[in-house]
């Protein structure tokens, strides 16, 4: 079963990408963590065609947040039907195993 990572940062701003797409997971600052997802929105063979979801978190959180994607992919803390809601700030839900570092999320198409 294919897993995806589900992403809301707003009632009408919704991101859902294949794991398979998560192509890097990097600290941008000590509280920001960015997860980059190809091909973006434009599409495979497009340049510059790579999504961003930004993480704010607590000092620190980066590293918490990295190892709770890797388990949550790698099926530890996963849901039955492959839907892994890593951020929603409508609903206030996060990965169980951000121990509530994470604040909000962001979503940029095509960065």
């Amino acid at each position: 079963m294919e897993k995806f990572l589900y992403f809301n940062d707003d009632d009408n701003d919704v991101a859902m990408y294949p794991v398979k797409n998560l192509i890097a997971v990097t600290c941008a600052s000590n509280t920001a963590t960015i997860l980059k997802f190809a091909p973006g929105s434009l599409g495979t063979g497009q340049a510059g065609s790579l999504d961003l979801v930004t993480l704010t978190h607590g000092a620190g959180g980066e590293i918490t947040i990295m190892k709770a994607l890797a388990r949550a992919i790698n099926g530890q803390r996963n849901t039955d039907d492959g839907l892994i809601v890593v951020a929603d700030d409508v609903a206030g839900e996060y990965l169980a195993g951000f121990g509530g570092t994470v604040t909000a999320v962001d979503i940029t198409l095509d960065a």
